[in-house]
């Protein structure tokens, strides 16, 4: 097998990483024909005030596509990362999934807000979202949290949500934890439920906001492996993270935020290795001080 080595992007994940390591080439044959599914972003511009934290960024996720965003603190990551649900509301810019454009209005503020309820409600059952401090509702437990969409939004009857909340549970290795609630549970842990939580609605993309920030630094593994198996089933992911073993060895393409703008984008072993940012070069001389 030569280094230049193309793979069907969701079975070889593993093997792509190997060669990586190896000093190898790798380029993933990613299937994106008309009708796939793509969350794509155009031209999302935001401002507070008079200060604009966004400036023009556009993005296509594809099918498979393992997206790591980096940029220094105030760069735009996780602005950029809530406008794409619109847990933010943007300045300016479109977004749209599988095609179908998010509809939107201005409000009283002058930022876009969607304009249809029930739109926004099916599209971010399609694109779930997982938060840095783990959102679980503190009075529930960790089965009901992960039964929660699919009981209340999906419309599931209970007795299926609850099979598939269990699977999940023991999917990311909880399944022991099920009746305890958040706050009896460790920051990892709590962690791997919010991501149990966002499969629940088997989404087409899960969104990442720094997931592994608000973690004591011995408990950042279990919720790394569990997002590097995710990746390798094929899971579409935008991940806004400081992990650059991550982005280096499971993404295949990496985004560098600078004051705003998309300052570096491509695969990892291209840009991380031979930046051609210079701005993006100082970023990771310091990530590895």
């Amino acid at each position: 097998m030569s280094c230049a080595t193309q793979f069907p992007a969701a079975s070889a994940r593993i093997a792509a990483r190997i060669l990586r390591e190896a000093g190898c080439i790798v380029s993933f044959s990613e299937d994106r024909k008309e009708g796939c599914s793509q969350l794509s972003a155009r031209n999302i511009r935001k401002s507070f005030g008079s200060l604009e934290v966004l400036r023009g960024i556009s993005l296509d996720a594809y099918n498979h596509d393992v997206i790591s965003i980096l940029g220094a603190s105030g760069s735009g990551k996780s602005t950029f990362l809530r406008c794409l649900n619109f847990l933010e509301s943007p300045t300016e810019g479109e977004v749209a999934l599988d095609g179908e454009v998010v509809r939107t209005r201005r409000n009283r503020m002058q930022q876009l807000e969607p304009a249809d309820r029930k739109q926004i409600e099916r599209f971010r059952t399609r694109v779930s979202m997982v938060f840095q401090s783990f959102n679980l509702w503190s009075h529930m437990t960790v089965l009901e949290n992960v039964m929660e969409a699919s009981v209340h939004v999906l419309r599931i009857p209970k007795t299926e949500a609850r099979e598939t909340a269990e699977a999940l549970l023991d999917r990311v290795g909880l399944a022991d934890r099920k009746d305890f609630f958040p706050s009896q549970m460790s920051g990892g842990q709590q962690q791997r439920a919010a991501i149990a939580r966002a499969l629940a609605v088997n989404p087409e993309v899960i969104l990442f906001d720094e997931p592994t920030s608000a973690l004591d630094p011995e408990l950042v593994g279990e919720v790394l492996k569990v997002m590097q198996g995710l990746a390798e089933e094929g899971r579409t992911m935008i991940v806004v993270t400081h992990e650059m073993g991550f982005a280096r060895d499971v993404s295949n393409r990496v985004i560098f935020l600078e004051q705003g703008r998309v300052d570096a984008d491509g695969p990892p072993e291209k840009v991380m290795t031979n930046p051609e940012s210079e701005r993006f070069s100082q970023f990771l001389a310091r990530s590895r001080d």
